[in-house]
């Protein structure tokens, strides 16, 4: 199966329990069971949850949100990201919990059901574009029925859709050809060979969520869960390939990540600043109306630092990236070529294991 259908056909069976504190009617309602696209998004399951639960819940408003272990879920990061990130060790089915009232405004930002979906969905691409091509007008030039069939392309999984639909916005990370040779080149470790002068350059828009964790570990099942999102840190940052590079691994793309595992111990007092994924997302969520705007935002989403700072002791224990282990030899063009989300962002969930 060819990597980016793998990626639009994978999915996560979801056990989704009532929280008890909205049952009304005994016996308690049995558990929904569904097969959730990775590539979707939590809120997206509405229409398919509430109708099930409809019958058991108090009177109220409904305002839809999700828990993993009493964490609240934030609803606009990719629903196989959530799971990669916050099941080490794959639990399946995945048992969440839904609420229908008490939404937690200190912790969540605010959704209003698939609109506000979308709106993050097509803001996301609106950076990746930035950084992938300088500026987004094809994103904000797009006609709104070739918008609606792109997010409908999304929605529904429809990779034939999407590809028709996206293919107008001419994004694209390197060559082909250069990623099928560092492929090649790879397999045969032979790394040291330069890259012809026809590869492209690429920019690749890269979302990093790190855990970090103090407690060593042999086993997934070990590692403690999250039960904060302040434990897990957020870097937005693109990662350049570049012409004259030798074959660029995903060991490389690491070291621009994350400098601060790969730094000598002597350059390790330098703090790094704080960057709250909160906070991204919701200037990522204001509506754009200039392209200036936009273009500041992805300036800012270029120079955002670490974090967090991390001991230079710590130890890169575990690496998902589409709920694949991928070896940190594989060819980062492949990657980026492979296994981008739709919004044009490589997701990638990190366990680190740091000293105490």
């Amino acid at each position: 199966m060819e990597a980016p259908k793998y990626v639009w056909e994978g999915a996560i069976p979801l056990q989704i329990h009532l929280h008890e504190s909205q049952v009304t009617t005994l016996p308690p309602p049995p558990p929904a069971l569904i097969l959730a696209p990775r590539i979707g998004y939590l809120p997206l399951l509405a229409p398919l949850i509430k109708p099930y639960f409809s019958s058991t819940l108090p009177p109220g408003v409904d305002t839809i949100w999700f828990d993993y272990n009493g964490l609240p879920l934030r609803w606009y990061i990719p629903t196989g990201v959530l799971f990669d990130l916050l099941c080490p060790e794959p639990e399946r089915p995945w048992k969440i919990t839904v609420h229908f009232r008490g939404y937690p405004g200190n912790v969540l930002i605010p959704c209003e059901g698939e609109d506000s979906v979308k709106w993050s969905f097509i803001n996301s691409l609106k950076e990746a574009a930035y950084i992938m091509n300088g500026n987004c007008k094809n994103v904000m030039n797009m006609s709104q029925s070739d918008q609606l069939e792109l997010w409908h392309s999304v929605m529904n999984g429809n990779l034939e859709a999407y590809q028709r639909v996206s293919s107008k916005l001419k994004l694209a990370t390197v060559d082909d050809e250069y990623a099928s040779l560092c492929l090649q080149k790879s397999q045969q470790s032979v790394i040291e060979t330069d890259l012809p002068e026809q590869a492209k350059t690429g920019r690749v828009p890269v979302r990093l969520y790190v855990l970090s964790v103090s407690k060593d570990f042999d086993d997934l099942d070990e590692i403690p869960r999250v039960d904060s999102w302040e434990k897990i840190s957020y870097i937005n940052r693109p990662v350049e390939i570049r012409k004259e590079d030798k074959c660029f691994t995903l060991h490389d793309a690491l070291k621009i990540l994350l400098p601060e595992l790969f730094l000598d111990e002597s350059l390790m007092n330098v703090k790094l600043g704080g960057v709250d994924l909160e906070d991204a997302v919701r200037n990522s969520n204001e509506d754009v109306t200039s392209d200036k705007v936009v273009e500041d935002q992805g300036q800012n989403v270029c120079k955002q630092p670490e974090a967090c700072r991390i001991s230079s002791s710590a130890k890169i224990k575990l690496i998902r990236i589409q709920g694949i282990e991928p070896k940190l030899e594989i060819p980062f063009s492949w990657v980026a070529n492979n296994l981008l989300n739709p919004d044009y962002f490589l997701h990638v969930c990190v366990c680190v294991k740091v000293a105490q």
